[in-house]
Protein backbone atom coordinates (compact mmCIF):
# COMPACT_ATOMS: atom_id res chain seq x y z
CA UNK A 1 0.00 0.00 0.00
CA UNK A 2 0.85 3.47 -0.86
CA UNK A 3 1.80 6.23 1.71
CA UNK A 4 -0.52 9.20 1.41
CA UNK A 5 1.53 11.69 2.70
CA UNK A 6 5.23 13.29 2.75
CA UNK A 7 5.76 12.68 6.45
CA UNK A 8 8.59 11.04 6.35
CA UNK A 9 8.10 8.81 9.53
CA UNK A 10 4.08 8.72 8.52
CA UNK A 11 2.36 4.90 8.06
CA UNK A 12 -0.59 6.63 6.95
CA UNK A 13 -2.63 6.23 3.95
CA UNK A 14 -5.71 8.50 4.22
CA UNK A 15 -6.04 11.59 2.75
CA UNK A 16 -3.00 13.49 1.33
CA UNK A 17 -4.09 16.70 3.20
CA UNK A 18 -3.63 15.67 6.75
CA UNK A 19 -2.21 13.04 9.18
CA UNK A 20 -3.84 11.63 12.44
CA UNK A 21 -1.39 12.92 15.20
CA UNK A 22 -0.64 9.27 16.24
CA UNK A 23 0.31 8.11 12.97
CA UNK A 24 3.46 10.61 12.68
CA UNK A 25 6.85 8.98 13.24
CA UNK A 26 9.82 10.20 15.63
CA UNK A 27 10.93 13.84 14.11
CA UNK A 28 8.53 14.74 12.69
CA UNK A 29 6.75 17.93 12.78
CA UNK A 30 3.57 19.45 11.09
CA UNK A 31 0.68 22.18 12.05
CA UNK A 32 -2.73 21.30 13.49
CA UNK A 33 -5.74 21.90 11.25
CA UNK A 34 -8.64 20.21 12.86
CA UNK A 35 -8.84 18.72 16.74
CA UNK A 36 -11.89 15.90 16.87
CA UNK A 37 -13.11 14.00 19.81
CA UNK A 38 -16.14 13.64 22.15
CA UNK A 39 -16.43 17.61 23.41
CA UNK A 40 -14.70 16.69 26.75
CA UNK A 41 -11.74 15.15 24.94
CA UNK A 42 -11.65 18.27 22.47
CA UNK A 43 -11.71 20.50 24.90
CA UNK A 44 -9.24 19.62 26.91
CA UNK A 45 -6.57 19.04 23.64
CA UNK A 46 -7.45 22.82 22.80
CA UNK A 47 -6.83 23.72 26.43
CA UNK A 48 -3.04 21.37 26.21
CA UNK A 49 -2.27 23.97 23.34
CA UNK A 50 -3.39 22.09 19.80
CA UNK A 51 -5.02 25.07 18.87
CA UNK A 52 -5.58 25.37 14.66
CA UNK A 53 -2.18 26.46 13.27
CA UNK A 54 -0.01 25.32 16.36
CA UNK A 55 3.38 23.69 15.23
CA UNK A 56 3.39 19.77 16.64
CA UNK A 57 6.80 17.58 16.82
CA UNK A 58 7.12 13.87 17.90
CA UNK A 59 9.69 13.71 20.28
CA UNK A 60 9.64 9.97 21.45
CA UNK A 61 6.98 7.07 21.90
CA UNK A 62 7.16 4.66 24.33
CA UNK A 63 8.89 1.07 24.13
CA UNK A 64 5.32 -0.30 23.17
CA UNK A 65 3.96 2.65 21.13
CA UNK A 66 1.79 4.05 23.98
CA UNK A 67 1.95 7.01 25.16
CA UNK A 68 3.29 9.53 22.28
CA UNK A 69 5.84 12.78 23.88
CA UNK A 70 4.77 15.78 21.84
CA UNK A 71 6.48 19.27 21.86
CA UNK A 72 3.96 21.69 22.06
CA UNK A 73 4.12 25.71 21.55
CA UNK A 74 7.89 25.32 23.61
CA UNK A 75 6.94 22.21 26.30
CA UNK A 76 6.77 18.24 26.32
CA UNK A 77 3.45 16.68 26.43
CA UNK A 78 2.26 12.91 26.40
CA UNK A 79 -0.70 11.66 25.07
CA UNK A 80 -2.27 8.05 24.28
CA UNK A 81 -2.24 7.16 20.48
CA UNK A 82 -6.39 6.82 21.14
CA UNK A 83 -6.34 11.02 21.93
CA UNK A 84 -3.79 11.86 19.73
CA UNK A 85 -5.92 9.90 16.83
CA UNK A 86 -8.51 13.10 17.12
CA UNK A 87 -6.00 15.70 16.11
CA UNK A 88 -5.14 16.23 12.24
CA UNK A 89 -2.00 17.73 11.11
CA UNK A 90 -0.64 19.60 8.21
CA UNK A 91 2.94 19.00 6.77
CA UNK A 92 4.39 22.53 8.09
Amino acid sequence: MEKACDFAGCNHCGPVASCPLHKLGIGCRGSVIDVGGDPDLRRRLLEMGFCKGTCVEVIRRAPLGDPIEFRVRGYHLSLRADQAQHVLISQS
